[in-house]
């Protein structure tokens, strides 16, 4: 499949890889692509749905430039997998739920955090200096972390909404671990801030701008480079988050199954960020918000919902979408109408064969709430080649 549709209703155009875009992200993209720093198009993917500011699913391409909302402040949120030696006849239901009660157990989720951080020291070392330069020139950012101050504690834990920690069995029913996490509370509250001052450039400099959530940083002024450490810092603690949650999952499967191996098919992937890339005959700032990188060869994964199949990908390094793809299945309703529409019931029918939460806690993230991920592959079929599907059997949420 190709780009559905194109739109030229900005300075630059909007390349769209679904027919079925809502009025609301429409008009997002739209206004994207209205300002007069992007560069060359506004990319969108077939997941995409509507955000603050931003659209969900979008890759925005900047020239001196950078959109904090864009980036979002879940930054640096994005997705991790490794394959064991195990395999499916090593999972009976009685096991099943062992490891899905140890993973609870073992790993933080929701506003919970691990309460003694000397186990976390060493992978914390490298993430305090350049945090401490940065709370020196921005000392307002120690107001704004508050109880994140204690960002040690919060490495190797899940968060809530549509963060999980999934074990999954591929097509030759070899045993996966797979997780959506990102820089947690430290990650928002740097977000937050950053968006907040963007604005008031803004509104200093008196410029008008299609959505105040646009509001951007340029090259030169006074945040632009503290903002880059910042979004920086942050993405490279969601990696180390993710690394060390994949760490304590893999122990948690060593407790109750036979000695295992993780295989060489690990990936590690942002999909809310920024970063300086080449594109197009120009080095330019790509914001990816809600998608990931697939640059020829390049692997990803894109995660269906709690219900749903998921992708292990290779990019294929398509221009037109900046080396692009879609992050998941995408939200079609919000939460708000998933609690009004779907009942405890109908979460537990759509979940049936997976150890997981059924009850009205997570009613937002029931499968019918998200799009449908095999016609969000359909879509990309030029952005991406299938590597591996993946179907859970154990899904941990917060």
């Amino acid at each position: 499949m190709t780009i559905r549709q194109v739109i030229n209703e900005g300075e630059k155009p909007v390349k769209v890889w679904t027919e079925t875009l809502d009025p609301r992200s429409r008009e997002q993209l739209v206004n994207i692509s209205k300002l007069p720093f992007v560069h060359d198009h506004v990319a969108a993917m077939p997941d995409v749905h509507a955000g603050i500011g931003a659209t969900i699913g979008s890759v925005i391409a900047t020239d001196k430039a950078i959109i904090p909302a864009a980036v979002g402040v879940d930054i640096g949120c994005g997705m991790a997998a490794a394959r064991t030696s195990l395999t499916a006849a090593q999972l009976d239901e009685r096991v099943l739920k062992k490891v899905f009660d140890q993973i609870s157990r073992d790993v933080p989720v929701g506003r919970n955090q691990h309460k003694d951080e000397r186990a976390l020291t060493e992978a914390a070392k490298p993430f305090a200096a350049p945090l401490e330069a940065l709370t020196e020139k921005h000392p307002q950012l120690l107001k704004a972390f508050g109880r994140f101050s204690n960002w040690v504690n919060q490495i190797g834990t899940l968060g809530g909404g549509n963060h999980f920690i999934e074990v999954c069995l591929d097509e030759a029913d070899r045993v996966w671990v797979m997780l959506h996490s990102g820089s947690r509370g430290i990650g928002n509250a740097m977000g937050t801030y950053f968006i907040e001052l963007a604005r008031r450039d803004m509104e200093r400099l008196m410029i008008q701008l299609p959505d105040r959530d646009l509001a951007y940083l340029s090259e030169g002024t006074e945040h632009f480079d503290d903002y880059v450490a910042a979004v920086t810092w942050a993405q490279a603690y969601a990696r180390e988050n993710r690394d060390q949650m994949m760490r304590l999952v893999l122990d948690a499967l060593a407790r109750h199954l036979p000695a295992f191996s993780v295989t060489e098919e690990a990936v590690n992937c942002h999909h809310n960020y920024v970063q300086r890339e080449y594109h197009l005959g120009a080095d330019v700032w790509v914001t990816r918000k809600g998608a990931i990188r697939a640059g020829a060869g390049q692997l990803g994964i894109i995660p269906g919902s709690m219900g749903a199949r998921s992708y292990i990908v290779r990019g294929k390094g398509n221009p037109e979408s900046f080396c692009s793809c879609a992050h998941g299945a995408g939200r079609r309703m919000s939460r708000t109408a998933a609690k009004k529409q779907f009942t405890a019931a109908d979460l537990s029918s759509q979940t049936q064969g997976v150890v997981c939460r059924k009850d009205k806690g997570v009613l937002d993230e029931i499968p019918g709430a998200y799009k449908d991920i095999d016609q969000v592959m359909a879509d990309q079929t030029d952005l991406v080649d299938v590597v591996h599907r993946l179907k859970q059997v154990i899904c941990v949420k917060g």
